[in-house]
């Protein structure tokens, strides 16, 4: 049997097993809805589908996931088959328990069919699906062997033909080798031949060549000589500017560091006035409120300090820190 045989088997047995269950699930509901509606207050007659379809909604994933475990050679352990049975053994009791109830024996036997078919369908079905899958490994094992053996029945008569084929390259080789070996022997007499005029040449063209190399030595190192007197000449003209710009930056330092102490003392002399009595003129105000930001203090000590309000200083104040934020940015 071939694959798309059992192929054919396994489509022939998924579609008659999910007729069975989709037949026996329409019995069912049938069935056992007018049951559930008689055991249900009035009210909640809408909910007498509901317990046929969950049992039966059980029946279908077993049959379900049963075939993929199966298919995989895989076994789900006992509460597989603990819900198959009880899913059966309920859907079993829901449909005769109408009958049981009207002691009607022929209508117990009727109801029963459906549900004992489902359930040994569900059996059945995993049995032959198991055997199935079980014929396929072994199909395929054996498929496998022998594709083995002809690949290797192939690699073996392949390498014999590449052995053969080596062996009689490296005959073809040794023949040549040994015709190369005959032949370069010969060049080589010549070539030591050749060899030796051409050394006492090249010894002769060497005393020439060193005559020539160590009078440009002699030339590169006097050459050499004066570029190094050239580079001490810049050196020393280089330290010289170096510490003549030194010496500037010193003394642009302490003129800075001397504007700054005069900048510092003037400002100390417009703070150390002390609250003002009245309102100083602007020209005077203006320098005490630039002293005042310059030493971090606050608007209000400014405004007791120049007189003017709190209002107008706080205005300076803004007006000298946008003139000095774009400087700080310059600066940084």
């Amino acid at each position: 049997m071939n694959t798309e045989q059992i192929r054919s088997a396994e489509r022939a047995l998924s579609a008659g097993t999910w007729l069975i269950v989709a037949g026996a699930m329409l019995y069912s509901i049938l069935t056992v809805t007018p049951l559930a509606a008689r055991h249900t207050p009035d009210e909640w007659d809408w909910t007498a589908p509901i317990l046929p379809l969950v049992v039966d909604a059980a029946v279908v994933i077993v049959v379900r996931l049963d075939a993929v475990l199966a298919r995989l050679g895989g076994d789900g352990g006992k509460w597989p088959v603990v819900l198959r049975w009880m899913t059966g053994c309920m859907t079993l009791a829901l449909n005769v328990a109408d009958s049981a109830l009207k002691k009607d024996l022929v209508g117990v036997a009727v109801h029963a069919v459906a549900p004992l078919l489902l359930i040994v369908t569900a059996e059945t079905g995993l049995a032959y699906r198991r055997a199935i899958a079980t014929a396929v490994t072994a199909l395929e094992d054996r498929r496998r062997a022998e594709q083995e053996a002809r690949e290797r029945a192939a690699s073996e008569r392949r390498e014999a033909a590449e052995r053969r084929a080596r062996e009689e390259r490296e005959h073809a080789a040794a023949l040549a080798r040994e015709q190369r070996e005959h032949e370069a022997r010969l060049a080589r007499e010549q070539t030591e031949r050749e060899e030796r005029a051409r050394r006492e040449e090249r010894e002769r063209a060497e005393a020439r060549e060193r005559a020539e190399r160590e009078a440009r030595e002699r030339r590169e190192r006097e050459l050499e000589q004066r570029e190094r007197e050239q580079q001490e000449r810049e050196r020393e003209a280089a330290r010289r500017r170096e510490e003549e710009r030194r010496a500037r930056e010193e003394a642009a330092r302490r003129e800075r560091a001397e504007r700054e102490e005069r900048a510092a003392r003037e400002r100390a002399a417009l703070l150390a006035g002390g609250p003002a009595a009245e309102k100083l003129p602007e020209d005077r105000a203006r320098r005490i409120v630039l002293a005042a930001f310059e030493e971090g203090l606050p608007v209000r000590a400014a405004a007791e300090l120049c007189g003017w309000s709190v209002g107008w200083v706080s205005t300076r104040y803004q007006e000298l820190r946008d003139t000095t934020a774009p400087v700080e940015v310059l600066t940084r």
